[in-house]
């Protein structure tokens, strides 16, 4: 699949390639990307497929989505690949990484383990709300984001999810997203990672400390596939730690990806 992606940087620099979760888009990373280009990165961040401005398909699984990073990285010939996803994406980021070890020279990996975590409400929720927006009566941002706040508690959750909503006519609002797509295909995305192949190059976890998707008994797994894995936890912010806590997160994940000596500090 040819996936829409945003780039920042020099090309030639050393690549790093950004992906984005589940109901994102690649938009949501262009402070950082544009932050980290500065730092000598050659910055690449896809809508993943069903997202943003990739093409939709009725094809919703890791599988696929592997393979679409595979497809991106072979057509801009990229090479020791820095690689960064977050919950959904960093899911993608872990398979292709142990599938294509020679392409990746660095993983960091946010708020997401290799284990299955069960068909979440909390997502079917998202996607009912979402479908629920009838768009022949709201022609406005300001209508579905009313709409959205009365089955949406969580501003921060609302502003995230309107990134999807765009004009698809003078007069007419829609969304990006292909909501159908990924509820037909939604039990898919919970599945584990079960593999006997190891990374031995540095690898970063960073967990929200108020975040459930990766609990200290999961340490064992991810530093058996992982072997150098470290595993930050930045205690005040939940699974969108990024957003939540910005600079510590850009700092960690900067002195990562330049090898700074003394980056990891607990």
């Amino acid at each position: 699949m040819d996936l829409f992606f945003r780039r920042y940087g020099t090309e030639g620099n050393p690549p790093l390639v950004i992906l984005h979760g589940l109901f994102g888009i690649s938009d949501n990373w262009v402070t950082f990307g544009r932050r980290i280009a500065d730092e000598g990165f050659d910055v690449i961040i896809p809508d993943q497929r069903n997202h943003g401005h990739s093409p939709h398909s009725d094809t919703f699984n890791y599988l696929a989505l592997t393979d679409d990073i595979y497809d991106l990285i072979e057509r801009l010939n990229l090479r020791n690949v820095r690689l960064i996803g977050h919950s959904l994406g960093g899911k993608v980021a872990m398979r292709f990484t142990l599938e294509n070890q020679l392409l990746v020279s660095k993983l960091l990996v946010i708020d997401i383990s290799l284990k299955a975590y069960g068909d979440r409400p909390f997502h079917r929720n998202i996607i009912a709300a979402m479908q629920s927006v009838d768009f022949n009566s709201m022609n406005t941002r300001a209508d579905v984001e009313y709409h959205l706040s009365e089955r949406v508690e969580s501003e921060r959750i609302r502003q995230f999810l309107m990134k999807n909503l765009y004009w698809k006519d003078k007069t007419t609002l829609a969304w990006r997203i292909n909501l159908e797509g990924i509820e037909k295909n939604l039990g898919e995305m919970f599945d584990a990672i079960e593999t006997g192949i190891l990374f031995a190059k540095p690898t970063l976890f960073i967990r929200g400390g108020q975040s459930d998707y990766i609990l200290p008994e999961d340490y064992p797994k991810i530093r058996a596939n992982f072997t150098r894995a470290e595993i930050f936890t930045i205690e005040n912010a939940s699974h969108w730690v990024h957003a939540e806590a910005p600079e510590q997160f850009y700092q960690l994940a900067s002195g990562f990806l330049t090898g700074q000596p003394d980056w990891y500090k607990e």
